[in-house]
C-alpha cells in the first residue's frame, strides 16, 4: 500500500475506493470509473480497492471513517464513510460515481 502521508514528488497519488462487493453495483461502477482513467496517468496514480468485508479492508474503512467524522461519531453513532466512496490521498473526493472529466480534474489538481 502506498503511504499517502509519506508521498514525495515522484510517488504516485493514491486513489482508494470503498468496495462492498461485486453484488453492489455502485461499488463495481465506482471501480470501473477509476480503472478507466488510470492508463492516462501512467505510474503517477496508484489504485487500491478497500474491500470492507476483509479484515485489512475493514480496518482501513474504519480509519477513513474516523478521519471524516471522528472516533466518537464512528464508534458511538455508527457514522461511516460512504459506500462507495472515492478517496484521493486519504481525503474523500467523491461519494457518488464521478464522471470521467470530474475524476481526471480531481487527479490533475493534485499532480505536481
Amino acid at each position: 500500500m502506498v503511504d499517502p502521508g509519506r508521498r514525495g514528488t515522484t510517488a504516485p497519488i493514491l486513489i482508494e475506493a470503498t468496495f462492498k462487493g461485486i453484488a453492489c453495483l455502485s461499488s463495481v461502477y465506482m471501480e470501473a470509473a477509476v480503472q478507466e482513467i488510470l492508463p492516462a496517468f501512467g505510474g503517477r496514480v496508484a489504485y487500491e480497492r478497500i474491500e470492507i468485508t476483509s479484515a485489512p479492508g475493514k480496518q482501513r474503512f474504519l480509519e477513513l471513517s474516523c478521519q471524516l467524522y471522528g472516533e466518537t461519531a464512528v464508534y458511538t453513532h455508527h457514522r461511516l464513510a460512504p459506500l462507495p466512496g472515492l478517496f484521493v490521498d486519504g481525503k474523500l473526493c467523491f461519494d457518488t460515481i464521478p464522471t470521467q472529466d470530474a475524476l481526471e480534474a480531481a487527479i490533475q489538481a493534485r499532480l505536481p
